[in-house]
């Protein structure tokens, strides 16, 4: 349901100090930079089972799908800006800048060229790359979560913390035909890393999210997001006979966050609930279709090789959900196998004022399991192959 101008309530919470970090910085957000840098200087491992990367999932391949489009994009948008800002916007390939994003305070860890302070053309070229790199459903739900942020600064009135271009866009390596490199936008509720080698993409980790998930007041009214996400994975799980249920459950308790959010790009992850094998047809193609609504926010030819991927590992696929499945109820599910992780999560109000789960708050996130999350383990082979080309 979306919320009307009556259903606001909202937290009381002293605002943010302009567009920096006040100073001092305050004890949590002081703790949490801490942490973050803590993971960042961990080695880059990916999500795992126990610790242990499992080898041969990746291959480098020439996928037919072109992605010289998205280049072309990529090229529009630096050649738009002037040399301060290209600057800001660019990186090494491998810079350690892609595993810095982060969905809290906006001026938290950030890089890259900032959208707010760019000109109306220059964000017209920003989201031209996004639009050529992602479906049209996956461009819209990133640009509804864009027009959503913006719907709570009109609500709350926190112009420092929200509001429709506080993204930040990245561009690793030098946009090429063949050799890698990639694009990341990063900001409240927003962040997608894409890696790009030759015709292959690798579009995680992808963190979407929304606060309020909908609304029906202010510039956007009538925008909705995740709506497919919500309702499919509660009809899977109200599909599900008590014994299915008994193993899919494995909390009645909700996580406070998805586990595999922002600096946990090594967290082990141990496969549990139900597996995919033992689900009747029907419900097996329930998960199908609930995997592409994540999946096919990729472009259709990327969408389609990654779907091929995730199908080879049906066998080690599994459904694990926390909380109810009521029609009323909040949860959270995942889908886990060797190569995907879909994380979905209903949160408790930060900007609303709900100290309990709730459907106006949800956070979702897609990783690419086992050394692949941005494109890791492909720029390694590519690496390794070019070493051997040179000797």
């Amino acid at each position: 349901m979306a919320l009307q101008t009556q259903e606001f309530k909202l937290r009381r919470r002293t605002p943010m100090s302009g567009r920096t970090l006040v100073s001092p910085v305050p004890d949590g957000i002081k703790a949490r930079i801490e942490t973050a840098e803590s993971h960042l200087a961990d080695v880059f491992k990916g999500v795992t089972t126990d610790g242990s990367v499992r080898p041969g999932l990746y291959t480098i391949q020439n996928t037919g799908s072109s992605t010289s489009d998205i280049k072309t994009a990529a090229d529009s948008f630096l050649g738009s800006l002037d040399p301060a800002l290209k600057a800001d916007a660019t990186f090494e390939v491998d810079s350690e800048e892609w595993r810095r994003w982060c969905n809290i305070h906006p001026y938290l860890m950030r890089h890259g060229a900032f959208l707010d302070a760019a000109s109306s053309s220059q964000r017209d070229l920003a989201m031209g790359l996004l639009r050529e790199s992602l479906s049209p459903a996956g461009f819209e739900t990133a640009r509804n979560t864009m027009k959503l942020n913006e719907a709570i600064r009109e609500i709350t009135g926190s112009n420092e913390e929200y509001g429709e271009w506080l993204y930040w866009l990245s561009i690793m390596g030098t946009p090429s035909d063949d050799q890698p490199w990639g694009w990341q936008i990063d900001g409240h509720h927003l962040i997608i890393n894409f890696f790009v080698l030759g015709d292959q993409v690798v579009m995680t980790p992808a963190f979407m999210g929304s606060e309020p998930v909908a609304v029906d007041v202010g510039k956007y009214a009538g925008t909705r997001v995740f709506e497919t996400e919500e309702q499919a994975g509660l009809a899977l799980a109200q599909s599900l006979s008590v014994e299915q249920k008994r193993q899919m459950v494995i909390s009645e308790d909700m996580p406070s966050e998805v586990f595999t959010t922002a600096f946990r790009d090594n967290f082990e992850m141990k496969h549990e609930g139900l597996k995919y094998d033992d689900l009747s047809s029907n419900q097996q193609s329930l998960v199908m279709s609930l995997i592409g609504a994540y999946v096919n926010r990729m472009r259709s030819g990327h969408a389609q090789i990654k779907m091929d991927e995730v199908k080879s590992h049906l066998s080690e696929t599994y459904i694990a959900w926390m909380g109810g499945v009521d029609e009323d109820s909040v949860f959270y599910y995942r889908i886990h196998s060797p190569v995907i992780l879909i994380e979905f999560d209903h949160q408790s109000g930060i900007a609303l004022d709900s100290d309990v789960p709730m459907r106006q708050h949800i956070h979702t996130v897609v990783r690419t399991p086992n050394g692949n999350d941005y494109g890791k383990d492909l720029l390694r082979q590519h690496r390794e192959q070019a070493d051997h080309s040179h000797d």
